[in-house]
């Protein structure tokens, strides 16, 4: 399984990115697939997890109505649109993966965090300033 974020920049506070996350050696559908930021020293915080495939999608307190998850199957590819970006969503932000999961798993995976996941992209650094 590879997993390749892009998108991040260095944006102004109040703008938009949208962050890309490709999926590879995975059957795509059926995936628990999470977005994380993690800041320098701190732990790797989840952002938004989606059953992809399906019509769930949960959001952390701290993004909600700013951030929107959205999938092109047929890309294989999952995108994190962010808006009136402030300077706390600054960190490097990370895509994550768990396949042949079910809804239930992903709302249970986005409870518990970075250690539901097994596969994890590179990371892409976003900087709002």
């Amino acid at each position: 399984v590879q997993l390749v974020e892009s998108g991040g920049d260095s944006v102004q506070a109040g703008g938009s990115l949208r962050l890309s996350c490709e999926a590879s050696g995975v059957t795509y559908k059926r995936c628990c697939m999470g977005w994380f930021r993690q800041i320098p020293g701190q732990e790797r915080d989840g952002v938004a997890t989606t059953f992809v495939g399906g019509t769930s999608t949960w959001y952390s307190d701290s993004v909600k109505g700013r951030f929107t998850v959205s999938q092109d199957n047929a890309k294989n590819t999952l995108y994190l649109q962010m808006s009136s970006l402030k300077a706390e969503d600054s960190a490097m932000y990370y895509c994550a993966a768990e396949p042949r999961r079910s809804s239930t798993y992903c709302y249970l995976a986005f409870k518990a965090g970075s250690e539901a996941y097994n596969y994890w992209g590179q990371g892409t650094q976003v900087t709002v300033s």
